[in-house]
């Protein structure tokens, strides 16, 4: 593998192509779950005339490192330890908390995936992030103590229920006789609709493991369809659909839209590469990374756009026999991909 092909995962350790198609639970659940699921509601908050000393012991007494700063309802900062610390260490603690608190603000939207949550702490280092919603307007605070205790509870939810769901579907191939089986499941993605974004790549991902597929192959195409849902509700003009084709050897994605188009398609495969506005980009989303892990998870990737008219991105997952869905055939192994 080629050096540009190589990213570098957590401890500095190589990230190879075949990393990339062994996802974790905890991975997955980075994607499905919206940071407003986990995040802390009940917020202490501290205004800009309090003084450093009064925080002190607010923070002392419901034990926690920072709270947000708020002049009416309006977010103007936060203060952490480390500000009090530096307060103290000033001999200030008389001062307003204005004098001390972060002002440059960064915030993440409750409606955004933890995988946001996740990017946006790595990229800036920091403690806490306030959660804001569609307006603007603070809702909560997430920690990466808040995810952990989130993922946690929802590994746990609904085992018993999803297990008996998972038996029903997962004879579905082996109840229909025929020559070729396809099950095909269709969505609509609206364009903007951010409070909707993922609901698609959950809704598949969950269906395909009630129909049989192994975690790792349900992971590939969740994260998959994911970033391919974004796509159409980021850079689109009217949003797209998405198609899926489940076959007992094969699982065939397509995300479709009829505008704008991309001008160079070589160009938007690679990392890093955005067409997406400044108000997307500090929304969290339009980092350029979305096409590049598509076709790093996928075993095939087509892309194809005519400026104007449209995108078409097609992604297959080819199935070995151990991961086939329900009873798979010499015969129907042999048939390849399915027509569009």
């Amino acid at each position: 593998m080629s050096s540009d092909q190589e990213l570098y995962g957590r401890r500095g350790r190589v990230v190879t192509d075949m990393d990339a198609k062994d996802i974790t639970r905890v991975e997955e659940l980075a994607y499905d779950l919206k940071i407003q699921e986990v995040m802390t509601r009940d917020l202490v908050v501290a205004s800009p005339t309090m003084k450093m000393r009064e925080m002190l012991e607010l923070l002392r007494n419901r034990r926690i490192s920072g709270a947000p700063v708020l002049a009416g309802d309006k977010l103007v900062g936060i203060l952490s330890l480390e500000d009090l610390v530096r307060a103290m260490s000033a001999n200030d603690l008389d001062a307003d908390v204005d004098k001390y608190m972060a002002k440059v603000l960064i915030t993440v939207n409750g409606y955004e995936s933890l995988v946001r949550a996740l990017e946006t702490f790595t990229r800036f280092k920091v403690g806490r992030l306030p959660v804001t919603d569609e307006h603007g307007k603070l809702i909560g605070m997430i920690t990466k103590g808040d995810i952990t205790r989130g993922i946690l509870l929802a590994i746990q939810k609904d085992y018993q229920e999803e297990e008996v769901r998972r038996y029903r579907a997962s004879h579905l191939f082996e109840d229909i006789v025929s020559d070729r089986t396809t099950i095909v499941m269709r969505y609509n993605i609206k364009k903007d609709n951010f409070l909707l974004g993922g609901n698609a790549s959950s809704n598949i991902k969950r269906a395909l493991v009630r129909l049989g597929a192994t975690p790792q192959i349900a992971r590939r195409c969740g994260i998959a369809i994911y970033e391919a849902e974004m796509n159409l509700i980021i850079h689109t003009t009217h949003g797209g659909r998405i198609k899926v084709e489940i076959e007992p050897q094969q699982i065939i994605m397509t995300a479709s839209d009829d505008g704008p188009g991309i001008e160079n398609v070589d160009l938007a495969v690679q990392p890093g590469y955005s067409t997406a506005t400044n108000e997307v980009r500090e929304m969290g989303f339009g980092a350029g990374m979305g096409l590049f892990n598509i076709k790093r998870i996928v075993d095939r990737m087509e892309l194809t756009s005519t400026l104007g008219q449209g995108t078409r991105l097609r992604m297959i997952i080819f199935l070995e026999r151990n991961e086939s869905l329900g009873e798979a055939t010499a015969d129907q192994t042999s048939q390849g991909e399915s027509a569009e």
